[in-house]
C-alpha cells in the first residue's frame, strides 16, 4: 500500500495544463479497465459534425479527477482533519471516484445504451446496486467495473480504502458498513458524493469546457476556476454535510447553467450525430435483433468504439452500409418543443403514407434538477456586507431562471437523402408549419446527457 503523496508524474492536458498524479494514482490510471476509455469518444458521433471532437472519455476522466482534487481542497480549506494522512486518504478517494465515474460507458458513449443487457445479468451484488429487473445503465456498469473486475484488487493494493469506497462516491446505492467517511462525528460521504454527481459536480465542470474546446463551439466557456474556488460546505437541518457555493459566485453559477443549455441545443443535439445514432440502432436491430453488449465485467472492458465499428463493418444490412459509407439520413422537419407540440407523430405518419421512410426523434435536456429523494441538497451561502449570513437551496438561489422554466428540447424528422425534396413537398403541401416556442415539457420526452 502506498501512503505518502509522491507527485513525480505530470499528465499534460490541453484544458487544465499539467495534472499532477502520484505513483498510487498512476497504478489505477494505467490499469486496462481505465485505459479502455482511450478508445471511447466523449461525444459519440459528434466528430462527424465537429471534426475536432475526437477527445475521449479517458481525457475527460483525467480532467474530472484533477478538478475533484481542487474542489476537495476548496471545501476543506480550513483543514479540519486530524492528520495529513487522513486528509490525503479522503482526497485520493474523491479523485479516484472522479477518474472512474465514466468507466461503464459503452462504445460511442450514450449512443449504444440501448444495447446494454438486463441488470440481473450483471454479477453486481445487491449492496453495490445489483438486482431490479430492468435494463442496465452505464452507471451500473461503472459499479460493476469498479467492484467486480480486476480493478477492484488494484485499489486495495494501492490505497488504504477499497473499491467499495470509490463506488460509494459514484452511486448512493452502494452500501458501506465502515466509518471511512466519518470525521469528528460528521459523515462526509454526502458532500464528497456531490463533488462527483450533482448539479455542480466536477463532471459537468470539466465536460462543458472540454467539449467547447474540442468542438470549437464557444457556448461552454465558463469560469471554472472561480466556481471551484468558491465551493464550501454547509451542515443542513438533518446534520448532513452538504456541498455549498459562496454567494459571490452566484453569477458564475447562472452562466454555467446557461452555457449547459446552449451546449445541449447547439452541440449535444446536433442533427448529424443524432442521425448516426438512429442508424446504428436500426442496423443492430436489423442484423442482430437479440444482441446486447457483454454482461461480464472483463469482457465488457474489452469493448470500445473500434470494436463496435468493426462489428458494423462486417454487417451487410442497408443501415450498416449507410454508416460505413457516411451517408446519413437528413432532417426534413425541425422544431423547438416536445413531440406533441411539434405534432411529430402526425407529420411522420403523413410521410410514411407518401411512401417515405421517416425517423422521428425528440431530444430533451434538463438544466437543473432537484436532488433525488433522500439525497442532500446543494446550498448557496451568502455573506452580505453588514448583513446576516444567509443560506438558500441552490434551486431557490439562481437569479436568471428556474429549473422548470428553461429546458432544451428539439424535435426532428429524418428521411433518406434521395427523398428529401419529395418529403419537403409532402409536408408543405399538406401541413403548413407554424413557429413553435419553448414550453412545458413532459417527462416522457426526456433525454439527458
Amino acid at each position: 500500500m502506498r501512503v505518502a503523496f509522491d507527485p513525480p508524474h505530470e499528465i499534460r492536458d490541453p484544458v487544465h495544463g499539467a495534472i499532477p498524479v502520484d505513483a498510487a494514482e498512476l497504478d489505477i490510471i494505467d490499469h486496462p479497465v481505465v485505459q479502455r476509455l482511450r478508445g471511447i469518444r466523449q461525444l459519440g458521433f459528434s466528430h462527424l459534425a465537429f471534426p475536432g471532437a475526437t477527445h475521449t472519455r479517458f481525457l475527460h476522466s483525467l480532467g474530472a479527477m484533477h478538478l475533484a482534487g481542487r474542489a476537495f481542497d476548496a471545501c476543506f480549506r480550513d483543514d479540519p482533519f486530524p492528520s495529513t494522512a487522513r486528509r490525503l486518504a479522503l482526497r485520493r478517494c474523491v479523485r479516484m471516484a472522479a477518474l472512474c465515474h465514466d468507466l461503464g460507458h459503452p462504445p460511442f458513449s450514450h449512443a449504444v445504451e440501448f444495447a446494454l443487457p438486463p441488470l440481473d445479468a450483471l454479477a453486481l451484488k445487491p449492496e453495490n446496486g445489483g438486482g431490479g429487473g430492468r435494463r442496465a445503465t452505464h452507471e451500473d456498469f461503472t459499479l460493476l467495473l469498479v467492484t467486480a473486475s480486476s480493478l477492484s484488487d488494484a485499489f486495495a493494493a494501492s490505497f488504504d480504502f477499497t473499491a467499495a469506497h470509490v463506488a460509494a462516491l459514484v452511486s448512493p446505492q452502494v452500501q458501506v458498513e465502515d466509518d471511512f467517511f466519518v470525521e469528528s462525528g460528521c459523515d462526509l460521504r454526502g458532500l464528497l458524493s456531490q463533488l462527483i454527481s450533482s448539479e455542480l459536480d466536477v463532471d459537468r465542470l470539466d465536460y462543458l469546457v472540454r467539449d467547447s474546446v474540442f468542438t470549437g463551439a464557444r457556448y461552454g466557456e465558463i469560469d471554472t476556476a472561480w466556481l471551484i474556488s468558491h465551493l464550501t460546505r454547509h451542515v443542513d437541518a438533518d446534520d448532513r454535510v452538504c456541498l455549498a457555493l459562496d454567494g459571490r459566485a452566484l453569477h458564475a453559477l447562472d452562466d454555467f447553467m446557461i452555457a449547459r443549455f446552449h451546449m445541449f441545443v447547439m452541440v449535444y443535439f446536433h442533427q448529424k450525430s443524432v442521425a448516426y445514432e438512429e442508424m446504428l440502432k436500426r442496423s443492430l436491430a436489423t442484423s442482430r435483433p437479440d444482441w446486447t453488449l457483454p454482461a461480464d465485467a472483463e469482457a465488457y472492458a474489452r469493448t470500445d468504439d473500434a470494436w463496435l465499428w468493426d462489428l458494423v463493418r462486417r454487417q451487410d444490412d442497408p443501415w450498416a452500409r449507410r454508416l460505413v459509407g457516411f451517408d446519413p439520413y437528413k432532417v426534413v422537419f425541425e422544431a423547438h418543443g416536445t413531440a406533441e407540440q411539434a405534432a411529430l407523430a402526425q407529420r411522420t405518419d403523413l410521410l410514411e403514407r407518401a411512401g417515405i421512410d421517416a425517423i422521428p426523434r425528440t431530444e430533451r435536456g434538463v438544466m437543473q434538477r432537484p436532488p433525488k429523494a433522500g439525497a442532500p441538497d446543494l446550498y448557496v451561502v451568502d455573506h452580505p456586507r453588514g448583513g446576516q449570513r444567509q443560506v438558500l437551496r441552490l434551486h431557490d438561489a439562481t437569479r436568471n431562471f428556474r429549473r422548470d422554466q428553461v429546458t432544451a428540447s428539439v424535435s426532428r424528422i429524418y428521411v433518406p437523402p434521395a427523398d428529401l425534396a419529395r418529403a419537403r413537398e409532402a409536408l408543405h403541401a399538406t401541413w403548413q408549419p407554424r413557429p413553435l416556442l419553448f414550453g412545458e415539457l413532459s417527462a416522457s420526452d426526456e433525454v439527458l446527457i
